[in-house]
Order: structure tokens, then sequence, then C-alpha cells
């Protein structure tokens, strides 16, 4: 049996409890929610969970206030909290009366009423943590019986239960059936309501443009929708953790810039399923190869320095940096590269003068140690560089 694998976000809760009345744990489902926060609470007396999902749990809440008042000296622990958007105002008021540290530890996927409920009613009483899917440096070295190859991972995906499965067959079963009840039960669930056939369809055509510009009204000319409508869908992608928006670096270059968006589908292993490529050596002759590499690597770098803000930065001249990440007036450039022998444009040199960045990275799939390919540019493999970027944590 595998046994629990350690998340960086549990460090950051249980700094949340001793901080702050309400911690909320939000992500993406299936992304390990609650596990982890049974995992925290296994470490402390005088804690209670309930998970909305069971209707004997629900029963519990019908008199929300009674019900928590009678645990007032208890951690209460409460699963999947969007079912339940009138529980913030009572969480509100019992935190009002008492404003220690540690009472509520609430989770919940992504969903408007529970990042608008709470940013309404708990304004300077909560503390926001987003879990994502295993990251790499996660799960990297966790193995029991052999490392895992990060090429696993990118194939895969970080869903635990994507991940975890014993071979591959499983592995895409599972991320069939996460796909379907994503559309089917999890967005309606959500407050939204769509057609699951037309969001289907969508969705598989935004894994088409991944790694691409966005072009709303290209998109709603193919499926005969209007560009609002792409901009609503997107939206809801975009909320629920399943696309990332990168906005383009704005900086007085005298140069003209591209202002487009790039998009990319957040995990790779749904990006791989909903293209419907089979197998590792069908992705490596597949169009979307070299982009597939690229998001992967993107998730990785941005959930190692969530303070850090990412960007892309292209020039209408060809000048392209496919991440940059801003944290004041430092950057940090990455240039990602699906090969094992990368070569610069002529201009990227530079262009990484011009930026005037701290360090940059060539990020390639090989296991190697890095080596410097022109002046403050190390060509290096993902594992590296994520150790690299330990120094800007």
């Amino acid at each position: 049996m595998q046994r629990y694998i350690d998340r960086r976000s549990a460090v950051d809760i249980q700094r949340s409890l001793k901080h702050n009345p309400v911690t909320a744990l939000i992500g993406p489902r299936q992304c390990g929610k609650s596990t982890l926060a049974r995992h925290v609470l296994a470490g402390r007396k005088y804690t209670i969970f309930l998970d909305l999902e069971l209707p004997s749990d629900m029963r519990k809440l019908t008199d929300a206030e009674l019900f928590l008042q009678e645990h007032v000296r208890e951690l209460v622990c409460i699963d999947e909290v969007q079912l339940r958007p009138d529980l913030f105002p009572p969480l509100r008021a019992l935190v009002d009366k008492d404003r220690r540290p540690g009472r509520f530890l609430i989770l919940g996927s992504a969903s408007r009423d529970l990042v608008r409920q709470g940013s309404e009613t708990l304004a300077g009483r909560i503390h926001y943590i987003e879990l994502t899917p295993f990251a790499w440096t996660e799960i990297r070295g966790a193995s029991v019986k052999k490392k895992w190859d990060f090429k696993r991972h990118w194939w895969r995906g970080g869903f635990p239960p994507a991940f975890l499965e014993p071979n591959d067959v499983q592995s895409d079963a599972w991320r069939r059936d996460m796909i379907q009840d994503y559309l089917s039960r999890d967005i309606p669930t959500l407050g939204f309501s769509l057609p699951v056939p037309v969001m289907s369809r969508f969705w598989k055509m935004i894994a088409h443009y991944h790694g691409g510009l966005l072009n709303a009204s290209k998109i709603g000319q193919s499926m005969d929708i209007s560009h609002n409508t792409v901009r609503k869908y997107l939206d809801i992608l975009e909320q629920t953790f399943m696309v990332r928006i990168l906005q383009p670096l704005e900086i007085n270059l005298k140069k003209r810039l591209v202002k487009s968006p790039k998009i990319y589908l957040r995990d790779s292993g749904l990006l791989h399923t909903l293209l419907e490529i089979e197998s590792t050596t069908e992705l490596y002759g597949h169009p979307v190869f070299g982009a597939s590499w690229e998001g992967w690597c993107i998730e990785q770098i941005t959930t190692t320095l969530p303070l850090w803000q990412p960007f892309f930065y292209r020039a209408s001249s060809g000048e392209e940096i496919d991440l940059v990440l801003v944290k004041g007036k430092k950057r940090l450039a990455f240039e990602i590269k699906a090969s094992l022998t990368p070569h610069l444009s002529r201009g990227f040199a530079d262009t990484t003068k011009a930026l005037k960045f701290e360090d940059a990275w060539v990020v390639c799939p090989m296991t190697d140690p890095g080596y410097p390919i022109q002046s403050g540019v190390r060509v290096t493999g993902i594992s590296e560089c994520l150790d690299d970027l330990s120094a800007y944590c």
C-alpha cells in the first residue's frame, strides 16, 4: 500500500491555524484536500470533521449555529463547504464572539460561492490556501519500491488517483471518469447551468489551443458561439483550476509586444486524455508534444514559487520567453524546450539583458547535470531547476 505523500501545503495550514480563526483550503476536486486535512487533524486533539457530501453530516448542520456552539472548543473542519454557502454568516458571528485562531478549517472545490461569500462575510478573519494536484517536488523520492520518473508525472498528471494507479490504462480510465464527473456533476454543483455536450466540446477545443495565444473570437467562430460565451466558459474552467490564462508581461522596451494571453490546461494528464493520446509513444509524435512539456513545466515552476507572478514575454519581432516570474523588481526567466539539445534564438541574449533577470534557465527533459549555455543562463532538467528555485522561496 502506498504510504501518505507529504504535501507542502501542510506547513501552510499549520501556520494559518496558529494565526487565523478560519483557514480555507481550496482547489480542484480530487486533488487531495480531504486527505491532507485529515492528516493535519490527526496530530491535534479536540477536532471534528464534517463531510457535507454525507447526508448524516449535512443533517448535523440543520441548525448550524446551535451545532457549532456545542463544539466551540474544538477545531471544526467542514469539507465541501460550497454545498452550504449559507454557513458563512453564522461562521462570521461565531468568530466575532471569539476570534482565537484555529477555530475552523473549511475545504471546498473552486467555487464562486466559496470565494465570494468568504470575501463578503469573513474578510479579515479568513486565510485562503490553494492546493494543487501533486507537484513533482512532492512526489519525487516518495516512492516505496523505486524512484518515480518525472515522465510518469508529466504523462499522467498530478491528480493523486491518476498518478498512483498501477498502470497507464487504469490511470487513463480514471481521468476519463473525472472529466465526465466534472462536466455532469461538479459544474452544476458549483452553481453553473451549462449543456454538458457543449462544455465537453469546448474543453476539448481548448486542449487543442494548449500553449497558444487566446483568440476568443476564433474559438467562438469554430463553435458557433459568441466571444462573450467563450469568455464565460473559460472563466468557469479557470475558477475551477482546470485552465491557466498566462498574461503577457507589460514592460516598456520600445518594442511592440503581443498583448493576447496564452492558454494552458493545468493538468497534463487531462490534456492527454482530452486529446485522445493513448501512449507516451504517441505523445512524442503528436503536435502538442512541445506545448505539453511547456505547460507541465510552467505548472511545476509556478507551484514552487506561488508568491511570484507568472507572465510570458513575446515581441512582435519574434523574441519570446516562455515564462517570466516577477516579484517586486526581481525577475526570473524560463525558456522551455522539449529537446535534449536546445538552441536559443539570436534575440534571446539581448532580451535577457534588457529585462535584467536575476537568473535564467532553459528547461529540457534531461536528467544529467545542467550546464551554462550563455552568460547568466543554464540548461537544466526540471528537477535541478526546481532545486535552484529553493533559493527564491
